[in-house]
């Protein structure tokens, strides 16, 4: 994926990842926190995962939980916060590669801690 453009319109689906990422984000009082939709429409969401042995971002958790929930594929990923949701990094969270490799057709929305300035994030056609 790269760069898209900032300050991107979220419809009422990407509006609810966006709370239940910030929620999952505030309830681990970790900096980040994601959502994702599989494509029967249902939605996980998480916080990282930071430990000696294992360490996760929080879209990397969510992606786990929809596929180990036996999720088929995923229309579109949120992560607010984190290592890549802001400037030239916005396309360095590794969870962006899980997106892809679970669900091409998928698309990633980046935002900041505050949910402000949301950007969704273009397919990376080589």
């Amino acid at each position: 994926m790269t760069s898209g453009s900032a300050g991107t319109e979220l419809d009422a689906e990407d509006g609810k990842l966006l709370t239940l990422a910030r929620g999952a984000m505030a309830r681990a009082g970790a900096s980040s926190g994601a959502a994702v939709r599989d494509s029967d429409g249902r939605t996980y969401s998480a916080g990282p995962v930071e430990l000696a042995a294992l360490q996760l971002s929080a879209l990397q958790v969510a992606i786990a939980m929809a596929v180990a929930s036996g999720a088929e594929g995923l229309e579109a990923g949120l992560l607010v916060g984190g290592s890549g949701t802001t400037g030239d990094r916005a396309d360095t969270d590794p969870g962006l590669a899980a997106l892809t490799e679970v669900s091409s057709s998928a698309y990633a929305i980046v935002a900041d801690a505050g949910g402000g300035n949301p950007r969704r994030l273009d397919q990376n056609n080589g």
